[in-house]
């Protein structure tokens, strides 16, 4: 009972200390207790993401159905924002991390700022049209003349306001880089904090404020996520945290932005063909009925869910590979990351068991009934037969990333969903005739194929000897 206590309290304690974020150097000392303090505050930045983007949908989902079709249609168009913004951050992480690892925290606070010039300036190129074209945008993307004149203002606030996604995203990718998950943590959970808090005021109304309807909840997720941008610059330039922006850094180097841009295309590549191919997928899915994509959608929602932990293991391998290939430590970094997979292997394999014998109740849970249910029950099954391969899959083309290797990640994920995935998806549910389930199986196999293809390339070892 003692023991037990002990380790009780040897875990708080060091909760505490991953959620703080007292520790930023992971390049000496115990492997598994910088995982721990690295994923832990990653696991819940995530989770904030998470329950943001339902009470967002929750509030929309009660002005109109054309508020909840505004949404759809504006992020449909908003992903090339959120691509520039994973590219950027995945090499704003590899280089902070790797200039960290080097203890070249003045060579890591000048990355930091050509990063965010490079954003800042993507950011301005979709404005700019957002702000006067906002109209033309949404009937672009095929919208009724109902939905246009009622959401035109949400999507201008959004496309007009990109930059505070774009920065938000950026600079905790910085400071996840910077060994700093818990500031990211932080961060995220005052931008949502306040946008949680703005949605049902701006959108209904409150006393003297009126009720903007969707228009409220794109003013209230800028006005939450801007304020949150303020605080990460008040940090960098302020705080006195590692990574410290001065006047000096301040003009633009073009070297660093060359290289940054080249590492960051491979990262929106990665975005790019994962976003289109799922696009596909359910166009596949869509020749057997709406039935079939509800029940699909509804899986995906609750596997998006369920591997939100996952993201904190392969963010926290993509940190600890950049600082381990700085401090000369490449064995180290190799360890780091089987470790971070084996970690995400056990808990995926929880979850797949969990799916296996739960399904019908947690798809239950979505109010899904009759062959919606069906399809959304055979989705799970199908899909989580891969999920052990999928935690090596993840973790590994996180750690090429952290590496600055983003080409090995987008050629792996071109051939896979493009050339495999799809393909086979069409063969097995069309041409053999199994239907759906023959699109959920060739997910379950190319979940196989990418995590084979990544262990492949990730033992040859070439990512260790890549400069950046």
């Amino acid at each position: 009972m003692q023991k037990s206590r002990r380790s009780i309290k040897f875990y708080l304690s060091n909760l505490k200390i991953a959620v703080s974020g007292t520790e930023k150097n992971f390049t000496t000392g115990s492997i598994n207790r910088a995982i721990f303090m690295l994923s832990v505050p990653m696991i819940l930045e995530m989770v904030m993401e998470s329950l943001f983007a339902i009470v967002d949908i929750f509030f929309v989902s009660q002005v109109s159905i054309n508020a909840v079709a505004t949404i759809g249609l504006t992020e449909s168009v908003i992903f090339l924002v959120f691509a520039i913004a994973m590219g950027l951050s995945m090499a704003a992480t590899a280089m902070v991390a790797r200039r960290i690892g080097e203890n070249k925290p003045e060579e890591a606070s000048k990355t930091a700022w050509q990063a965010i010039l490079i954003a800042a300036s993507f950011s301005m190129l979709i404005s700019i049209p957002g702000l006067f074209f906002a109209k033309d945008v949404l009937q672009l993307m095929g919208a009724s003349e109902a939905v246009v004149e009622e959401g035109h203002g949400y999507t201008k606030w959004m496309l007009s306001g990109n930059i505070t996604i774009m920065l938000l995203f950026l600079i905790n990718a910085i400071f996840r880089g910077a060994g700093d998950a818990s500031l990211a943590m932080k961060t995220l959970w005052f931008a949502n904090g306040i946008n949680i808090i703005l949605d049902p005021i701006l959108i209904f109304g409150l006393g003297p404020i009126p009720a903007f309807g969707v228009e409220g909840a794109a003013i209230a997720t800028t006005i939450g996520r801007g304020s949150a941008v303020i605080y990460q610059l008040y940090s960098l330039f302020f705080k006195g945290n590692i990574i410290q922006i001065k006047k000096h850094h301040l003009m633009p180097n073009l070297v660093i932005i060359k290289r940054l841009i080249k590492v960051s295309l491979g990262g929106m590549g990665q975005y790019l063909i994962g976003t289109a191919s799922w696009l596909f997928m359910v166009r596949i899915i869509a020749m057997f009925g709406s039935d079939a994509i509800a029940g699909y959608t509804i899986s995906m929602r609750i596997i998006i869910f369920s591997i939100l932990p996952s993201w904190g293991f392969s963010n926290a391998a993509a940190t600890l590979v950049g600082q381990n290939l700085g401090a000369k430590q490449p064995e180290r970094a190799e360890q780091s990351v089987w470790k971070c997979a084996h970690y995400n292997m056990f808990f995926l394999l929880f979850v797949s068991i969990l799916f296996f014998v739960f399904a019908e109740p947690i798809v239950g849970i979505f109010n899904a009934s009759g062959q919606v249910a069906t399809y959304a029950v055979q989705s799970l099954h199908y899909i989580t037969i891969g999920y052990i391969f999928f935690a090596y899959g993840m973790v590994l083309s996180q750690a090429f990333n952290g590496a600055g290797d983003t080409r090995t990640p987008t050629i792996i994920n071109f051939f896979a969903y493009w050339l495999f995935q799809l393909p086979l998806a069409y063969l097995l549910a069309v041409i053999l005739g199994m239907g759906p389930a023959g699109a959920f199986l060739s997910v379950a196999i190319s979940i196989v194929f990418i995590a084979s293809a990544f262990v492949v390339a990730f033992r040859r070892g070439k990512w260790k000897l890549v400069q950046i």
